[in-house]
C-alpha cells in the first residue's frame, strides 16, 4: 500500500471540510474547510418559521475547493495520481428535490432562488404537521413500518420534509422525480450521474430515515403513503429498492470532476453516508460504547452484534439498521436537536446589546469595533465555563430543559420548547448558563436510560466533535451525570478522518472498515471520570429534570419546588 492516499469529505451545518490522509497510518497531511457563502448571509432561511434550506452550490463549490486545496498544502510531488478513493459523510436527514436526470431543482433556472428546490437540512423543523401525520397514520397500518425507527417518525426526515415540500410547493412537487439525501447525491455526482434512477443509496441513510429495511423488501408500499396523502402517489416507485453498505464502491471518478479536481478516473468514489456514522468509525468506536459526536446537536450511536440484539427494538431512538455503521453489525442512532446550539443561542443572547450598541460608540473605528466583538465571542462561553464551575449548587438551583430545537430522542417530538425555571434575582449569567449545560446532559443520561431500559447496556462513553474537545467543563459535567466515564478522541475530524477509512475500503485498500479503523485511528487523548461528590446530586436534578419535562409536554402537573 506505498503512497495511497485517501480523500475524506465532511459537510456540516455550516461548512465543508475535506482533509487529505495517508491510507497506510491516517496521518493528516492537510486539510481545507469552506464555509457556506449563502448559508452564511442568511439566505433561503426563516429560523422564526424553522425553515433552514441550503442552496447545492454552496455544496458544490466547497466540494471542489477543499478538494483542490488539500491537494495544493499537501507539497507531495505526483500527489493526484496517489489518491485512491473519496468518500463523503453529510448531515442528515437533508434531502433535494431533484428531476429525471438526478440534477437538484435549485441548480435549475426557473427554481435558482426557490428555498423549496434546495436541500431541506436537518434541523428544518417545518414538517412537524407531517410528521404527526406520519405517525397517526402508521398507529393502524397492518404493518408497523415505523419499527426500525424507533417507532416515531420525525419531522427531521425524509418523507415528513418531502410531503411538507409537496404541500407547500405545486411547482416542485410537478418538477421533482425523485427525492434524494445529500450523501446519496455528491457520490452521484462525483461519478457523473445522469439519471436518479441510478442513484445509489447507502443503507444508512435510508434505513435510519426513509423507512427502508430488509423485512419489507425495500420501502413501504405506495399504498402506505397514498394513505397518509395522495399527493405522494408514485413518488417510491420512483426511489430506489437496493441499498449499500459504506464499505462499498459508488463508482469511479467522472471525467469532467477527474479534470476539475486534478485527479485521475481511478479514484473510486464510496458510498456516502451521515456524518454522525462515519465519525463514530472515525473515532473508533467499539461495541456497546455510546460514542457521542457533540456539535451543534449531538448524534449518539451505539453497535452491536446481530445475533445478540436482533430480538430487540428500542422504542424512541432514530432508528436501528443492519450495516448502517460497521457493516456486519446493528448499528443504533439516537441525538439531541440541539447541544452546541443551545449555548450558541445563549451566546447570541448576550452578545446582542454588544453588537447593536457598539455601533453608537462615539470614536471606535470599525476595525475595532469589529476586533472587540470577536475577543468577546472568543471569550465568553471560556469565561462563563469558568464561573459556572466554581458555583454552588443544590436541588433548588436553577433548572433548565434542552428542547430548544425540539426532542430529537428519546421520543421525537420537534414541536417541544426549551425552558429555564427556578429564575430568582440571585440568578446571573454564569448560573443559566449553567442550568443549560446541566440540561444537555441531562438530555444525554436520558437516551442512555432508553438503550438499558430496552435491554441494550452502554458500557461507556466515547466524547467525538468539538465540544468534546474544547469544554472540559462540559465534560466533566457529562461524566458527573452519566456516572461513567468518557473517554475523548484526539481527532479534531473524527468524521472527514472516519470518511477517509471508508475510502480507503471502498478502494480494497482493506478487507473491512474494522481493519482501516485499526491501521488508521488516531486513538484516545484523556478520560474524564465521575467525581464522586456530584453524582448524587446530579442524580437527584436529573429526576427533578425529568418531572419538568413531563409538564413541558403536558403529560403531569408541575409539583416540584422550586
Amino acid at each position: 500500500m506505498n503512497e495511497s492516499y485517501v480523500i475524506g469529505v465532511d459537510y456540516g451545518s455550516d461548512s465543508v471540510r475535506s482533509v487529505l490522509v495517508d491510507a497506510i497510518n491516517g496521518d493528516e497531511i492537510s486539510s481545507s474547510v469552506f464555509y457556506y457563502p449563502r448559508w452564511k448571509k442568511g439566505e433561503y432561511c426563516d429560523a422564526a418559521a424553522s425553515q433552514f434550506r441550503q442552496h447545492p452550490l454552496d455544496y458544490i463549490e466547497g466540494l471542489e475547493a477543499t478538494i483542490k486545496d488539500c491537494i495544493q498544502k499537501s507539497g507531495i510531488a505526483n500527489i493526484g495520481q496517489a489518491i485512491r478513493a473519496i468518500s463523503v459523510d453529510t448531515t442528515g436527514s437533508t434531502p433535494v428535490a431533484v428531476n429525471e436526470q438526478g440534477i437538484p431543482l435549485a441548480l435549475l433556472e426557473e427554481f435558482k432562488d426557490n428555498p423549496n428546490a434546495m436541500f431541506v437540512l436537518w434541523k428544518d423543523h417545518t414538517a412537524v404537521k407531517e410528521a404527526k401525520e406520519i405517525n397517526l397514520y402508521n398507529q393502524n397500518s397492518p404493518v408497523d413500518y415505523l419499527k426500525y425507527v424507533g417507532g416515531v417518525y420525525s419531522s427531521e426526515w425524509f418523507w415528513a420534509k418531502l410531503l411538507h415540500v409537496f404541500r407547500v410547493d405545486e411547482k416542485v412537487r410537478q418538477a421533482t422525480y425523485s427525492w434524494v439525501e445529500h450523501c446519496d447525491y455528491i457520490p452521484f455526482l462525483l461519478t457523473g450521474g445522469v439519471q436518479a434512477s441510478a442513484i445509489k443509496r447507502g443503507v444508512c441513510s435510508a434505513g435510519h430515515k426513509s423507512l427502508w429495511a430488509a423485512e419489507f423488501d425495500g420501502l413501504p408500499p405506495n399504498t402506505f403513503f397514498t394513505g397518509i396523502d395522495p399527493l405522494l402517489d408514485g413518488i417510491v416507485d420512483r426511489l430506489f429498492t437496493d441499498t449499500y453498505t459504506s464499505d462499498k464502491p459508488a463508482g469511479n471518478l467522472s471525467a469532467e470532476w477527474a479534470e476539475r479536481l486534478g485527479l485521475s478516473t481511478a479514484v473510486v468514489v464510496g458510498i456516502g453516508a451521515f456524518d454522525c456514522h462515519m465519525g463514530a468509525v472515525g473515532g473508533q468506536i467499539e461495541p456497546y460504547y455510546l460514542s457521542k459526536v457533540m456539535g451543534t446537536s449531538t448524534c449518539d450511536m451505539l453497535v452491536a452484534p446481530k445475533e445478540e440484539v436482533q430480538n430487540i427494538l428500542v422504542k424512541g431512538i432514530c432508528g436501528q439498521v443492519d450495516g448502517s455503521i460497521i457493516p456486519g453489525m446493528i448499528g443504533m442512532e439516537a441525538g439531541q436537536s440541539a447541544f452546541g446550539d443551545a449555548y450558541a443561542w445563549l451566546k447570541q443572547v448576550l452578545m446582542w446589546p454588544t453588537k447593536h450598541l457598539l455601533q453608537e460608540v462615539e470614536g471606535l473605528t470599525e476595525v475595532v469595533r469589529e476586533q472587540l466583538l470577536e475577543k468577546l465571542e472568543e471569550k465568553l462561553l471560556i469565561s462563563l465555563s469558568e464561573k459556572a464551575a466554581n458555583l454552588p449548587v443544590s436541588s433548588t438551583s436553577e433548572l433548565a430543559i434542552d428542547w430548544l430545537n425540539g426532542r430529537r430522542t428519546p421520543d421525537a417530538d420537534q414541536s417541544l420548547k426549551g425552558a429555564i425555571t427556578g429564575l430568582h434575582l440571585g440568578t446571573d449569567t454564569p448560573r443559566i448558563f449553567r442550568a443549560i449545560v446541566e440540561a444537555t446532559c441531562f438530555g444525554a443520561k436520558a437516551i442512555v436510560d432508553r438503550f438499558v431500559d430496552q435491554g441494550i447496556p452502554v458500557k461507556g462513553l466515547i466524547g467525538l466533535g468539538g465540544v468534546a474537545k474544547k469544554s472540559p467543563f462540559i465534560m466533566q459535567m457529562m461524566a458527573n451525570v452519566m456516572n461513567m466515564p468518557i473517554r475523548i478522541h484526539k481527532s479534531e475530524q473524527t468524521c472527514a478522518i472516519g470518511a477517509a477509512m471508508f475510502a480507503a475500503t471502498a478502494a480494497g485498500l482493506y478487507n473491512t472498515v474494522e481493519d482501516a479503523m485499526q491501521a488508521m485511528g488516531q486513538g484516545f487523548e484523556r478520560t474524564y471520570i465521575p467525581e464522586e461528590k456530584w453524582v448524587s446530586i446530579y442524580a437527584e436534578r436529573y429526576e427533578r429534570y425529568k418531572t419538568l419535562g413531563a409538564f413541558i409536554e403536558g403529560k403531569e402537573s408541575l409539583t416540584i419546588t422550586v
